[in-house]
């Protein structure tokens, strides 16, 4: 049997993984939400629900899983 808890998930929905794309150290989640025509508070879920889906914490972390993916160049 599969632990789904100590796996994490990838199965990432094409807006996470726009903002995924978009999440850096440089950009702040007032850009993202500008850029995607959303709420500041929609990207903040959006963010926390793709750090819980990749078994991550940091935007570091986020950038590496982002270029892993294919989602950002190197």
């Amino acid at each position: 049997m599969i632990d789904t808890l100590a796996a994490p998930r990838t199965d990432l929905t094409r807006r996470e993984r726009v903002v995924l794309t978009h999440l850096d150290e440089e950009t702040t989640l007032d850009d993202i939400a500008t850029y995607l025509f959303v709420s500041r508070n929609t990207v903040k879920t959006q963010v926390r629900s793709i750090y819980r889906k990749l078994g991550i914490s940091t935007r570091g972390e986020a950038v590496v899983h982002a270029r892993e993916l294919g989602l950002r160049s190197a």
